[in-house]
């Protein structure tokens, strides 16, 4: 399988702006309904390495095993703030992300675009013409709809 070369006329581009709505439209990244439900599952997690820390035998801990809980449970809690506060934005430059790291690609990079709608979250793949793909979430109505078009567009530019 192929993926398509060519990019969208610069009138398809202003169109497909037009489209998606004023601009900039930024949102959250994941819908609400994900971020709450990690946090309650890291609150559940929490309760649980602290009741068993409390209920094991007098005997002492392994050190080792003990410290690879807690780096466990601090990387859950950094994905789980990351995603309670990382933003997706369209703009006349591209898209954008706040994650770990940026999340970034400008409108003439964009080789070709996916839509694709998972559970727990509405994701839009980006092939650049570096042949990096770039994967952004879109937790709002007008993200996941912005989404369509611009896969839309893109799979359509190089047919």
């Amino acid at each position: 399988m192929t993926t398509p070369t060519a990019t969208p006329a610069p009138e398809d581009l202003a169109a497909l702006l037009r489209a998606i709505g004023p601009l900039p439209l930024a949102g959250q990244a994941w819908p609400d309904w994900v971020r709450i439900l990690t946090w309650v599952i890291l609150a559940i997690l929490g309760v649980q390495v602290v009741t068993t820390a409390i209920r094991a035998p007098s005997q002492p801990f392994d050190t080792l095993l003990a410290v690879v809980v807690v780096l466990c449970f601090v990387g859950l809690l950094f994905v789980s703030w990351h995603m309670q506060t990382s933003i997706t934005t369209i703009d006349d430059h591209g898209l954008r992300q706040t994650w770990f790291t940026r999340r970034e690609v400008a409108w003439e990079d964009v080789r070709y675009a996916r839509f694709v709608p998972m559970v727990f979250s509405k994701r839009l793949v980006i092939f650049t013409h570096r042949g990096k793909p770039v994967i952004f979430q879109g937790g709002t109505r007008e993200l996941r709809a912005a989404f369509v078009k611009i896969a839309q567009v893109y799979k359509s530019s190089g047919s």
